[in-house]
C-alpha cells in the first residue's frame, strides 16, 4: 500500500492453497454460517448479467447513445456489467491467466519468496499468501478505465474529464491475483465472502473455464455467466460516494467448487491515497438530493476495507450520513 500500512496478527494460518492440498474436510474456520451457506448452483432466476461493447461507447454515431443507455441501466440495476469489444487481443487474456495460474503451480517455497508477511508476523498488502496483493502505480494500463470514467461522468451530467483527471501521477492501480483452489463442501465454504470494492472502478480478467463469482441483486445472489474474452467491470465505493449514491458499489462474493480450481486477476483503480472522497458538489443538494456521505481520505478508506471485511462488515456503511 501506498503509505506503508502494515497489521500484527496473532496467529498465521496456514496458506489456503496449501491446507487445500492436505485436508478433504474444510477446518471449521473455514465454514460460514448456515443461513449463509451458497447454492451450489446459484440463483436459478433467469436474470443476465449486462454486456456492454465498449468499442459502440467510444463511436461517433446512434451506436454510442443506445450503448450509453445500456451502460446506464447496468450501472443502476447491477453496479457492473461484462465488457466486450474492449480492444484487447483474446491471446493475451489467455496468457494472463495462464501466467497466473502457472505461478500457482509453483513450488511453496518458490511462492514464499513473495510473502505477505514481514518477518513472518506483520500483515502487509502485497506479496503471497492468503489475501495476496501486488501492487504498481498503473500497472498494466489497459486504457479502458478512461472510457468508462468518461461514460460515467457525461452519464452522471458533469464534464467528460471530471473522474478521468483525478486520477494523477499519485493515483494507484492494485493489481490481485486470486487463486481459489478445490473444495470438497463447496455448499459450505466460500473462496471469497461478500464485500464490494474500495475502488473507484474495477476491471477484471476472469478465468473462462470456471465459473464462481456471484453478485447480490436485491437480496438475491445470481452467477456472473462466463463470456468468452470479456471483462467485468464494476464500481466501486468511491464511484458511489462521488455520484452520492446515484450509482452503487455491488456486493460481490466467490463461491467454491468441488471440481477444478479457480484463478482471476483484478486490477482497483483508486486515487492519489492523500486525496478526499467525497461526494461531487454538483449532485449534491440540500433539498433535493442532500449529501449521504462523509468525507474520508483515500488511504483511510483503504486502510478501513481491511478492517471491516475482517469483521464481514462494510467500510461504506462507517461513512453513510443518516437521513
Amino acid at each position: 500500500m501506498a503509505d506503508g500500512h502494515q497489521w500484527k496478527i496473532v496467529k498465521i494460518p496456514l496458506i489456503v492453497q496449501e491446507l487445500a492440498a492436505e485436508v478433504h474436510e474444510p477446518p471449521s474456520q473455514y465454514m460460514v454460517r448456515e443461513q449463509d451457506r451458497p447454492a451450489v448452483t446459484g440463483s436459478d432466476m433467469p436474470e443476465p448479467v449486462p454486456i456492454v461493447d465498449l468499442s459502440r461507447l467510444s463511436a461517433s454515431d446512434n451506436d454510442s447513445a443506445g450503448e450509453l443507455a445500456k451502460l446506464r441501466s447496468a450501472l443502476e440495476d447491477w453496479g457492473l456489467f461484462l465488457a466486450i469489444g474492449h480492444g484487447m487481443e483474446p491471446s493475451f487474456l489467455s496468457e494472463v491467466i495462464h501466467v497466473t495460474r502457472g505461478f500457482y503451480e509453483l513450488p511453496l517455497e518458490e511462492k514464499q519468496k513473495y510473502s505477505n508477511l514481514v518477518n513472518g508476523k506483520e500483515f502487509r498488502i502485497e506479496g503471497y499468501g492468503n489475501d495476496m496483493v501486488v501492487s504498481e502505480k498503473q500497472i498494466l494500463d489497459w486504457e479502458i478505465t478512461s472510457l468508462v470514467l468518461t461514460s460515467l461522468a457525461k452519464l452522471l451530467g458533469l464534464h467528460e474529464g471530471y473522474f478521468v483527471d483525478m486520477f494523477d501521477e499519485n493515483a494507484m492501480t492494485y493489481a490481485r491475483f486470486n487463486y481459489y483452489p478445490r473444495c470438497m463442501r463447496p455448499d459450505h465454504v466460500l473462496g471469497l465472502k461478500p464485500h464490494s470494492d474500495a475502488s473507484v472502478i474495477t476491471v477484471a480478467s476472469i478465468d473462462d473455464s470456471v465459473s464462481g463469482l456471484q453478485v447480490l441483486r436485491q437480496g438475491v445472489w445470481y452467477d456472473v455467466p462466463i463470456v468468452p474474452n470479456a471483462l467485468l467491470i464494476n464500481v466501486g465505493d468511491g464511484i458511489e460516494i462521488m455520484s452520492n449514491g446515484l450509482f452503487k458499489s455491488p456486493v460481490h462474493r466467490v463461491v467454491t467448487n468441488a471440481e477444478r480450481e479457480r484463478v482471476s486477476l483484478v486490477m482497483f483503480y483508486t486515487l492519489d491515497p492523500e486525496k478526499e472522497l467525497e461526494p461531487v458538489p454538483e449532485l449534491v443538494d440540500d433539498e433535493k438530493r442532500p449529501r449521504k456521505y462523509a468525507k474520508m481520505k483515500t488511504k483511510d478508506y483503504v486502510t478501513g476495507l481491511f478492517e471491516t471485511f475482517a469483521r464481514g462488515t462494510r467500510v461504506i456503511d462507517t461513512v453513510k450520513i443518516s437521513e
